[in-house]
């Protein structure tokens, strides 16, 4: 074989490789959009920067993935009864480079630590009502 074909074959495989990755992370996100009770939302933790997700409604757990991951493991899970919605903001001017067009941002204490999520207004009503309606802690039982 001619000397030329190797780097030819070694970026057909490569690029292959790139579709290929590409294609499962359009499926993994779409699997996981199709389930009930999930929202795109951006997650910023200890003052890092934003990254983009899905976030996932559970009985008694918010449940964040990553988008750019293959993995259907969530990379973040917050307990209901832990979990404080501190308020909604709009997004400064830095975080407007950073974030989906028309979101808010919303300011969440879980267990001590504070991070944020911004996602749409209309995704921040349905966590509201969803955190509202969790059981207060030691009253009740769940249904």
């Amino acid at each position: 074989m001619d000397d030329s074909v190797f780097p030819f074959i070694i970026l057909a495989s490569a690029f292959g490789l790139l579709v290929l990755t590409l294609c499962l992370v359009g499926v993994r996100r779409f699997n996981l959009r199709r389930a009930l009770g999930t929202v795109d939302a951006s997650i910023c933790t200890a003052g890092n920067s934003w990254r983009m997700g899905v976030c996932r409604y559970q009985d008694s757990e918010l449940e964040w993935f990553s988008l750019l991951s293959l993995s259907f493991r969530p990379r973040h899970s917050f307990k209901r009864s832990s979990l404080e919605l501190l308020g909604r903001r709009k997004p400064s001017e830095t975080e407007l480079t950073k974030l989906q067009p028309d979101v808010v941002v919303v300011e969440l204490r879980h267990e001590g630590e504070s991070f944020m999520l911004a996602m749409r207004f209309e995704a921040y009503a349905g966590l509201s009502s969803w955190l509202e309606a969790g059981p207060v802690i030691g009253v009740g039982t769940w249904r």
